[in-house]
């Protein structure tokens, strides 16, 4: 518990001295998500207007291309269930029931155990600077070892003093995907997620998401999960990055760490302090 305490108190300082005080950066994101980027916009017809000229190829390059995508998608993102044996581990009630195991546990084919329904819900507080703080609220349901539905919902604050009054910036920006883990192994998961990102308030535009998340478990109660999110909204990135240590009671988890929003061209930096419970 000492280790964990000086190692994230080091860490901390080192977010402190590295976050930026630049401020109107959430009304900016705004304006830039409006507007979209006519970059993006004259590429996009050059790349189509290229495309539109290679369309004549072989067909048999086309069917070899196929299966190559085909194996890739299988093999890289879902696995092989005939010779990967950690794709049939099963779900843990929560992470270090047992002692030792995370999000998984190797599958003992003398006792099968039921497939185990579970949610987990976490709530953190990122803060940047006085005038520039938010909450981040994270909901996962895994209805089985196999996939999940993940809920990101991001809030911002942002606030311009300027003589005697403040303005209230605010940025609402929602994930919802669905979460595959393609390596389950009881120390350590690692998978993806693909599903839509949309930003509230004055802009109400979506677009695509894509995504790796990763958790590794210790011994002692202590783990680390680090996940990214990208995404385009009017051609201009949403994307989301955070790193999260965890320290493991029973049902539930005190965490510390850092995330990093690009929203457009802006860029935010924030230490993030909360936890969770597993149902």
């Amino acid at each position: 518990m000492k280790s964990f305490l000086s190692l994230f108190l080091i860490f901390g300082l080192f977010l402190i001295t590295s976050t930026s005080f630049g401020q109107n950066k959430v009304d900016q994101s705004k304006k830039e998500l409006n507007q979209g980027s006519d970059k993006g916009k004259s590429s996009s017809t050059s790349s189509s207007n290229s495309s539109s000229k290679n369309v004549d190829v072989d067909n048999p390059l086309l069917e070899i291309a196929g299966y190559i995508f085909f194996g890739a998608f299988k093999y890289g993102f879902i696995g092989d269930y005939k010779n990967e044996n950690h794709l049939y581990s099963n779900l843990t009630p929560y992470p270090y029931y047992n002692g030792k195991s995370g999000n998984f546990e190797k599958y003992e084919t003398d006792t099968i155990k039921k497939n185990e329904f579970r949610i987990d819900v976490e709530n953190y507080f990122i803060y940047n600077d006085n005038d520039l703080f938010g909450n981040h609220l994270k909901a996962k349901i895994r209805p089985f070892q196999y996939f999940q539905i993940q809920t990101d919902f991001h809030q911002l604050y942002e606030f311009e003093r300027m003589d005697n009054t403040t303005t209230t910036n605010q940025l609402s920006l929602f994930h919802f995907n669905l979460g595959y883990d393609r390596i389950r192994f009881e120390k350590f998961n690692l998978g993806w997620t693909l599903g839509a990102s949309y930003v509230g308030n004055e802009v109400r535009k979506a677009g695509f998401s894509f995504g790796l998340n990763a958790d590794y478990f210790m011994n002692n109660q202590i783990s680390f999960s680090a996940a990214t999110k990208w995404s385009k909204i009017n051609q201009l990135p949403v994307n989301a990055y955070e790193f999260q240590s965890k320290f493991h009671r029973k049902k539930y988890f005190f965490s510390l760490g850092f995330e990093h929003l690009k929203i457009a061209t802006p860029t935010y930096n924030f230490i993030a302090l909360g936890g969770g419970i597993y149902f």
